[in-house]
Formats: C-alpha cells, sequence, structure tokens
C-alpha cells in the first residue's frame, strides 16, 4: 500500500462546511497533491507536514491540483517555485491557474453575464462581483496540462467535471484523491462552482459513475478519508430527491427562470451563496430538460417550463429522471 501522508494545511472552520483543507503528501513518489489556499498559516502547515515526514521542499518533484478553486490552488505556484516541481492540473482547468491574472478577469465576465442569463438581478450580480476578490497569486506560472486517462509519477488521473469543467482526481491503486468531487458530509455544490459547464448535473452524474468503478478509499480535498460506495449512494439519493423537488417546484410556478426556481427551493441567498443557489438550480433543470420533463420556453433570460405527460406527480417524475440512463 502506497505510504499517504495527509497534511490538514487549513483549519477546521476555514472556508467551508467540511472543514479546513486536506493536502496529501507521497513521500515515495515526490508527489503532493492539493497545497492549499494562499494564506502564510496554510504555507506553515503545509512545510511542517513536508518536513515531518523527513522531506525537504526539493523532495517534491510535482504538484497536482484537483480543480481550480483557490482554496486548494493557491499554494500551488509557491510550492512549485521553491520545490523546483512540476505544477499539473487536467487541461481543462489548468489555464485559470496557469494564465490567472486574465483568467480571472474572463471568469468575472462570464459569471456575470451567466448569473444574469439565469435572472439574478442585477445587485446581486454586482454585490457577488465585487466580492470576488483576488487571490495573493503569481500572474502567471507553468503549468502542465493532463488529459483523462493519463498519469504522474504512477498515479492515474481521472476527469471528474461537475463541480468544476477541469476537476480529476488521482487514483493510485483503489485510493482515490477526489478533490471536492466527493466530500465526507458536504454535497459538493454542481452548477455554480464553474458557469462555463453546459449540464453540470449529468457530468456529474457520470463522474459519480467513474469514480465508483475505480476507487475503494477516497482522499478528499477537505476532512478525512472514508469509504466512497455508501457516500456515493448518500449523494446519488440526495440529487434524485432534488430532482424531485426541482420538477414540482417548477410545476407550481412555471415559468421560471434558473433563479426564481432556486428562491423557492433554497430562500434567500446572499454572497456566494447566489451563484451556488443559482447555478444548483440550472444544473437541475438543464438535466431535467434532458430527461425530457422539463423545455426552454426562453433563452435570454433563461426561462423553463414543465414538459412531462401528466403521468405521475412531478416529484415522482424528478426523481424517476436520476434513474434514467446517464447519457454518453
Amino acid at each position: 500500500m502506497a505510504d499517504v501522508r495527509r497534511i490538514q494545511v487549513s483549519g477546521g472552520s476555514d472556508g467551508n462546511a467540511e472543514g479546513g483543507n486536506s493536502a496529501y503528501l507521497l513521500p515515495d513518489r515526490g508527489v503532493l497533491v492539493d497545497p492549499g489556499p494562499p494564506t502564510e498559516s496554510a504555507w506553515d502547515r503545509l512545510h511542517d507536514g513536508i518536513t515531518a515526514a523527513g522531506l525537504a521542499l526539493a523532495d517534491i518533484d510535482h504538484v497536482l491540483v484537483t480543480h481550480w478553486h483557490a482554496d486548494h490552488t493557491g499554494n500551488a505556484a509557491r510550492l512549485h517555485e521553491a520545490a523546483d516541481a512540476t505544477l499539473a492540473m487536467h487541461a481543462h482547468d489548468a489555464p485559470l491557474v496557469a494564465d490567472y491574472a486574465a483568467e480571472r478577469e474572463r471568469r468575472l465576465d462570464r459569471d456575470a453575464a451567466t448569473l444574469e442569463r439565469w435572472g439574478v438581478p442585477a445587485d446581486q450580480i454586482a454585490t457577488l462581483v465585487d466580492f470576488d476578490s483576488p487571490s495573493p497569486v503569481p500572474d502567471s506560472v507553468p503549468v502542465r496540462e493532463l488529459t483523462d486517462g493519463g498519469s504522474v509519477a504512477g498515479i492515474e488521473v481521472v476527469h471528474t467535471p461537475g463541480h468544476t469543467a477541469g476537476h480529476a482526481a488521482f487514483v493510485l491503486d483503489d485510493v482515490g484523491f477526489v478533490g471536492d468531487a466527493v466530500l465526507r458530509t458536504c454535497t459538493p455544490n454542481v452548477g455554480g462552482g464553474d458557469t462555463r459547464q453546459d449540464d453540470p448535473l449529468t457530468a456529474y452524474r457520470r463522474t459519480l459513475s467513474r469514480l465508483e468503478a475505480r476507487v475503494e478509499v477516497a482522499r478528499p480535498g477537505h476532512g478525512e478519508s472514508f469509504p466512497l460506495a455508501s457516500r456515493v449512494a448518500e449523494l446519488r439519493a440526495h440529487h434524485r430527491e432534488r430532482s424531485g423537488r426541482a420538477l414540482a417546484a417548477l410545476a407550481a410556478v412555471e415559468p421560471a427562470t434558473p433563479w426564481a426556481l432556486a428562491e423557492r427551493l433554497f430562500g434567500e441567498m446572499a454572497g456566494y451563496h447566489v451563484k451556488f443557489g443559482a447555478g444548483e438550480a440550472f444544473a437541475h433543470l438543464e438535466h431535467l430538460r434532458h430527461a425530457g420533463l422539463v423545455s426552454r420556453i426562453d433563452d435570454d433570460p433563461l426561462v423553463y417550463g414543465t414538459d412531462h405527460d401528466g403521468s405521475m406527480d412531478p416529484a415522482e417524475a424528478g426523481v424517476a429522471a436520476w434513474d434514467s440512463e446517464v447519457p454518453n
């Protein structure tokens, strides 16, 4: 069994209901997965964890990052420079770190345009964009782009989109470093964490199936490791129920934008929850649309109506949509 050291690089209450960030050191391979947020305290914990394993920074050859969010990538460039290590991510997420300054501006513009298309009010969009402060990271850094099925130091790259478009898990034997694709107690946001995705929930369904086929023990981006299969079953049950709730809510108020549906599902939202709530509603609406239960009435802003045949209760129909075959 591979030697894996978990390093908790941020505190248990930092930024995520699941807890602080987990970095993973594989001493025998010179690999560090998800070095954590761009704070001095996280850097000190990371450095101390590497030292406690009997290594120097120079012994790190590869820095692998599961996805572009700052709490996972923030120390990546610093570790890359200090260790003279290769920084690597899936090709779909790599540009957001490799060309951070320019991509951040593009991302903010994209987020604002997408939120407007989802029906979010202009004042909420402006507040959210203002709230999105820049990370203290380099404007650019070399990043090796990875693809599904590739490998780094004998560790397989598995593309696991849904939370972000280029989320990747790194699999060694039956252990998966799964980032935020699967968390132990929280449900990863699908839809709002990356506005580049057209059908994020269908992508996430494929991700759960791919991970279930390859991984027995999950090492997540937050918290301790856990058996994967039982948690995947819980996540499927969660989204199955939410699809039912989404379709029933839409049937009660149709037509509706993703934002209007999010307000009905989640109530009042502020800060990042605006993007996460509207994105989650959009993800379920698109999933239901591809299942033939919802149709788009308008494209700008997006407006949806129900389109099922009435043979069963809307909530039951939404649940059944989750059990349909996942399209390739």
